[in-house]
């Protein structure tokens, strides 16, 4: 809608100052010549919008106006409101600055704005929280935090995958909070790296500065960094024969992970498609189903298995079997 992309080009031009047509067309799909007519008709409509023709110029609004939150339209309001929840923002001392920021926005909107927000919010949540919450504090976040926003080095010591201890000095850009986990993304050896903050044993905050790369930018490194940790994960990749009453333990340990391929006629078997990480990982979900679950493929698969019940049973005694039994 067309009152729809004025409001837009109004909290663009709010946001970042002067920008050029072109830009402004490609943000919001339509050409250029669209965007020229939507400005004639701000202007006409007295917002003080202006245009700078000559070379580096561009459009802007009046630095003393600001865009009320009338002009949200009902999908913008859920948007806004639908959680109360501060997730991460509380883990870095923001939770209540978020309350009262989107208290502060309720109390600016209209009447009908209102209603529609207390309904949405008995109608969607969205919890950021992991259903098993980290086991330990993370009392070094706060220092981690100071040290980001202030350009400090931090002097580190930080327990790697493989369980080594190592000793670093780090220029932390950034914290990234990624499904209940806390990363603090640093340069070391100019190179940036992600650490993970649940594993630093010791940080200390010096009191060097560091120069930031200007070029650098949160939102585009960090995709970066997901997709390459999802094209680089290992996958390990097998079928089995499974009794329908064992779906619900294969959705629990391996959600998004299987598919249905087919099942019996009487609905009581399922040829099932799965992909794990590693063959250990596919070794423990086949034991943990037993019987209930017959591997189809790969002979890989059914080795490891067969080798690693061997080892369970010879590991235990004649004795300890026959009183696990029986119970005696």
């Amino acid at each position: 809608m067309r009152a729809d992309r004025l409001l837009s080009i109004m909290l663009i031009l709010q946001a970042h100052g002067k920008t050029t047509t072109s830009a402004l067309a490609e943000k919001l799909e339509v050409s250029r010549r669209t965007i020229l007519r939507d400005i004639d008709a701000l202007s006409v409509a007295g917002v003080p919008v202006y245009a700078e023709a000559e070379h580096g110029g561009g459009v802007y609004l009046d630095e003393n106006y600001r865009v009320s939150l009338t002009g949200l339209n009902e999908a913008e309001v859920r948007a806004l409101f639908v959680s109360k929840q501060a997730g991460p923002l509380a883990d870095v001392g923001l939770g209540r600055a978020a309350e009262d920021t989107l208290l502060k926005l309720f109390a600016a909107l209209p009447s009908l704005h209102r209603r529609e927000v207390e309904r949405i919010q008995q109608r969607i949540l969205l919890d950021p929280a992991a259903w098993w919450p980290q086991g330990k504090p993370l009392p070094y976040l706060e220092t981690l935090q100071t040290a980001v926003f202030e350009d400090h080095r931090v002097q580190v010591r930080y327990e790697r995958g493989d369980g080594q201890v190592v000793e670093r000095i780090l220029e932390p850009y950034s914290l990234v909070a990624k499904a209940g986990l806390w990363y603090v993304i640093a340069r070391r050896d100019d190179e940036l790296r992600t650490y993970r903050v649940s594993r630093f044993i010791a940080v200390e905050a010096l009191h060097e500065r560091f120069e930031r790369d200007a070029a650098f930018d949160l939102a585009q490194y960090w995709q970066t960094q997901v997709n390459t940790f999802i094209a680089n994960l290992p996958s390990f990749a097998f079928t089995l024969r499974l009794d329908a009453t064992k779906l619900r333990l294969l959705r629990l340990y391996a959600e998004g992970g299987y598919a249905v391929r087919d099942t019996s006629p009487d609905g009581a078997v399922l040829i099932v498609d799965v992909q794990l990480t590693s063959l250990e990982e596919a070794c423990m979900l086949v034991l943990g189903l037993g019987t209930d679950a017959e591997i189809i493929e790969p002979d890989e698969l059914r080795k490891a298995v067969l080798l690693q019940a061997h080892r369970m049973v010879t590991h235990l005694s004649t004795e300890q079997i026959l009183r696990h039994l029986y119970n005696e």
